[in-house]
């Protein structure tokens, strides 16, 4: 402990701050605007970066301009950390390097032995929340399988709209996929797709290609 206040005071303390959205109509004027009013001397950001980018230029910037002694701060947790694991291993690392971490919109100071048990339980808890969304929404959808219910992007052609297609071809038989899929407005893999299971109606289909 003595050791990490004599590096504290070698070092004029300074707060570095970093800010990060997931994509790039997303903006950081919010982030950067708190963080600013934090007192931070220095801002890095990373603008349509998700959290589990493999590379977050900013993020890494920002680390390695840390000095024994600094504080880092962001806004609110998920700006800055993957996982609970992610973390806990960036937090046991600060305190290697006599660094210091700060939260704005959850509170968290690493400075106060209260604020690092917080820092802990909340993220523990975020990650908590995160393995039950994906747990229910994993049985909702398996749940939906059941019930037979089609998941996935919507069709582009209902099923109606695929018995239509087949009567046009039967009656009209020359017909190109291109006419086709222009008088139901979608393209041509679209009606091959559609018509996928009707092997007739596909070879016929190949021909007017041709």
């Amino acid at each position: 402990m003595d050791n990490k206040r004599n590096r504290m005071l070698e070092n004029k303390s300074r707060a570095i701050g970093y800010a990060r959205v997931s994509t790039e109509d997303q903006h950081l004027d919010l982030q950067i605007n708190a963080l600013k009013l934090a007192g931070c001397s220095a801002i890095f950001e990373d603008q349509g970066v998700s959290a589990t980018a493999k590379r977050r230029p900013g993020f890494e910037q920002a680390l390695s301009s840390l000095q024994a002694g600094d504080v880092f701060v962001v806004w609110k947790m998920d700006r800055a950390f993957r996982s609970l694991k992610n973390a806990l291993n960036i937090l046991e690392e600060f305190e290697n390097r006599a660094i210091e971490f700060r939260c704005l919109t959850e509170d968290i100071d690493t400075t106060t032995a209260m604020g690092k048990c917080m820092y802990q339980i909340r993220h523990a808890f975020s990650e908590l929340e995160r393995n039950l969304i994906r747990e229910r929404t994993k049985a909702g959808m398996e749940a939906a399988r059941q019930r037979g219910a089609h998941l996935g992007r919507p069709k582009k052609l209902s099923h109606p709209q695929i018995i239509r297609l087949q009567s046009l071809l039967q009656h009209q038989p020359n017909l190109t996929p291109v006419q086709i899929a222009a008088q139901f407005g979608v393209s041509s893999r679209t009606i091959y797709r559609a018509l996928s299971q009707s092997a007739n109606v596909k070879e016929k289909l190949a021909i007017n290609a041709e």
